[in-house]
């Protein structure tokens, strides 16, 4: 990143006096500058707002599967390759789910490979709803918010051209049909575990997830599979954030680990990957609108998405091949 590269050449000048001249000559090398697209929270929004407008993105349901054809269709429209990972899974309560893993790739020819993700689908039922825990509901932050960033990174990629690097976007399927309470967690994440599975010799340099990237007032800390099992991803990421001007979103600071897709990415494809996520501890690590009907478009902040896009979008482009 353009800070961190003046910020070192300012300490080899300090020190330059015990340097020999090939150091010397090194640090006087301009600084790398890229251009970085604009991340529009605007378009970010209206992605969300047409996932949502599908209705719940449940499994097994029409909305589900227009919603996908039409994340299929963006990201073609967008110029990417796309790639679909159709399969079944059947779920803790034995309910068998057709599924679609898919992904749209920008610069397929480069060797070096960075992978986005989110989920798409969303829960079933509103179980942490105190009123109608069997209802449907949005799903607008868990699934659409992340859907919304990873489109306009796609729009933004055609738009001004693909980063030096290859980038990928992974669009998980099937996250969230799993058991509350602990002690089942291999009953989530459906589709990151069947692709981590099956990626037929894919291979990623690092991956970054969002999920639940969207909400109002949102706080994202280290989460603590990402701080063991990636922590350098984890550190360029809040550090990029900070210099951008989006401290108040990205905490330094370790709370507890999560069972999210990262998780299957991190063990059984081995890609280091972080999870961006929404941590509220005081209402139980979400929000008091997790898997509640409350989740819905009045929750989606545009300063939160900008936040997260344009963060995601400077590591992304300041990334060497």
């Amino acid at each position: 990143m353009k800070n961190k590269v003046l910020f070192l050449g300012l300490l080899t000048f300090i020190y330059g006096c015990k340097s020999s001249d090939k150091t010397n000559n090194e640090s006087n090398k301009p600084a790398r500058v890229v251009e970085v697209p604009d991340f529009s929270a605007d378009s970010a929004y209206s992605f969300i707002q047409e996932q949502v407008d599908f209705g719940p993105r449940i499994p097994n349901t029409n909305a589900h599967i227009a919603a996908g054809d039409k994340i299929i269709s963006r990201l073609e429209g967008y110029g990417a390759n796309v790639s679909v990972q159709s399969f079944e899974a059947t779920t803790y309560d034995g309910v068998t789910l057709s599924l679609r893993n898919i992904m749209g790739s920008f610069n397929p020819t480069a060797k070096k490979r960075i992978l986005l993700a989110a989920h798409w689908d969303t829960r079933p039922w509103a179980s942490k709803d105190k009123e109608q825990p069997t209802s449907p509901f949005d799903g607008a932050n868990d699934g659409g918010s992340g859907v919304g960033v990873l489109l306009e990174i796609a729009r933004k990629i055609q738009a001004a051209g693909s980063p030096e690097v290859g980038v990928d976007l992974m669009f998980f399927d099937g996250e969230d049909w799993g058991q509350e309470g602990n002690g089942r967690p291999g009953t989530w994440c459906l589709g990151s575990q069947y692709w981590a599975k099956n990626k037929q010799g894919y291979a990623a340099y690092y991956g970054i997830l969002l999920d639940m990237v969207g909400g109002k007032n949102a706080r994202f800390p280290y989460e603590g599979i990402s701080h063991r099992m990636a922590k350098k991803v984890l550190k360029n990421v809040w550090t990029t954030a900070a210099e951008i001007g989006y401290s108040k979103y990205f905490i330094p600071q370790k709370e507890g680990e999560i069972t999210d897709d990262h998780y299957y990415v991190n063990t059984i494809a081995k890609i280091p990957m972080i999870d961006i996520l929404h941590w509220e501890p005081e209402f139980g690590y979400f929000g008091n609108w997790h898997h509640t009907r409350k989740d819905d478009m009045s929750i989606i902040d545009k300063n939160t998405l900008k936040a997260v896009g344009q963060t995601v979008m400077h590591v992304v482009y300041y990334e060497e091949p």
